[in-house]
């Protein structure tokens, strides 16, 4: 495989993108009212370059709304302010996917609508803390465990969530079941302490996840809908269990079987986290049919390694798209990646270190 091949054309389920560069999803904490807007949509045409953007996580629900100042697609008005994003991307030849964040116990009441609630499989706190713009840093609350009419009702969340989202004009839908959040709670064994057809055993514990994969992609199609994984993720208070590989190896199977679009595998390894076994990576791509997406650390150079060596088909880049918003011209063209990157604007309401980041200039 040759290096171009990183700029080489790709079919992903339905959706046919013009490179195998991918935007990772990235929370920037810019939706005033959870509303996405004109900010938003500057910044993401300005990254529009990349074969697929999957956006930052967008609540499914109002028990999904964990942090401040996220979007979701749920009501009325959030469509219509994502509609400003998919056109403006669309425009410019872009590809964008929504991906479903349901927030689950990593959550504060303070930064959730008054009548939501904070949900889990189990309700089991998790250790650390959230950041508030009312009271700042808070410690999480302890989540309500779902009984199981709000685990039917946060199915069809999803699915109304996912067919918005199709109404917004997204290419397709990314499920988040990965950095500790509510599909991810419900995989564990530490945060699902259930004795129900929702707990116990590994089946059990992928039962919820399968179940909202497959009514997604029943209502929007298996050619738009993908998920996201992370198999020995420590984010969000998710510590190591005996049953990880085991548990990972029996849901890519199961996903096969659905046929779904995409298995985006996220690795933070390069960020302080454990690295994701490569013999959990060869299992995951073995087990799934479809197009596997890795993501974690990658620079031009091994993400050219990795497509070449097969483990994948595309590669996903997350802060070098903060910073460098023509990410893909600059591989292109060997510029010089920008290192001016002010993480103490990551989850701020404003501009500055969102849309104000330079294109390459010749000089």
């Amino acid at each position: 495989m040759k290096a171009s091949d990183l700029f080489s054309p790709q079919i992903v389920g339905s959706i046919e993108i013009k490179n195998r560069i991918v935007m990772a999803p990235m929370t920037r904490c810019r939706a005033i009212d959870n509303i996405p807007n004109e900010l938003m949509a500057e910044y993401y045409i300005q990254r529009s370059s990349a074969g697929l953007i999957i956006t930052e996580g967008t609540s499914p629900s109002p028990n999904g709304l964990g942090y401040a100042r996220i979007p979701g697609v749920f009501s009325e008005k959030q469509v219509e302010g994502w509609k400003k994003t998919t056109k403006a991307v669309h425009k410019n030849g872009g590809k964008i996917i929504v991906q479903l964040m349901h927030s689950g116990r990593i959550s504060h009441h303070l930064n959730m609508h008054k009548d939501a609630q904070i949900v889990a499989p189990s309700a089991v706190k998790a250790a650390g803390q959230m950041w508030t713009d009312l009271k700042g840093l808070q410690d999480f609350d302890v989540p309500k465990e779902m009984t199981s009419q709000e685990i039917l009702h946060a199915k069809t969340e999803y699915v109304a969530a996912a067919e918005n989202g199709l109404f917004a004009g997204f290419d397709g839908v990314e499920l988040h079941s990965a950095n500790g959040y509510l599909l991810e709670e419900f995989l564990s064994p530490i945060s699902n302490i259930r004795e129900d057809n929702y707990g116990g055993s590994i089946e059990n514990r992928c039962r919820f996840v399968i179940e909202v994969v497959t009514a997604v992609a029943n209502a929007i199609g298996k050619d738009k809908t993908g998920i996201r994984l992370s198999p020995y993720g420590v984010a969000s208070d998710m510590p190591h269990y005996p049953e990880i590989d085991a548990t990972y190896d029996y849901l890519s199977k199961e996903l096969s079987k659905l046929d779904i679009a995409y298995i985006h595998l996220v690795d933070h390894s390069a960020m302080g986290a454990p690295p994701v076994p490569l013999e959990i990576k060869k299992r995951i791509r073995n087990n799934f049919k479809n197009t596997i997406i890795l993501c974690g650390g990658f620079d031009k150079e091994s993400a050219e390694a990795v497509l070449e060596s097969e483990l994948t088909d595309l590669v996903a880049f997350g802060r070098p798209f903060i910073n460098n918003p023509d990410l893909v011209e600059r591989f292109e063209n060997n510029w010089p990646l920008s290192q001016d990157l002010n993480m103490d604007l990551f989850y701020t309401a404003d501009e500055k270190g969102y849309t104000d980041y330079p294109f390459y200039k010749m000089e």
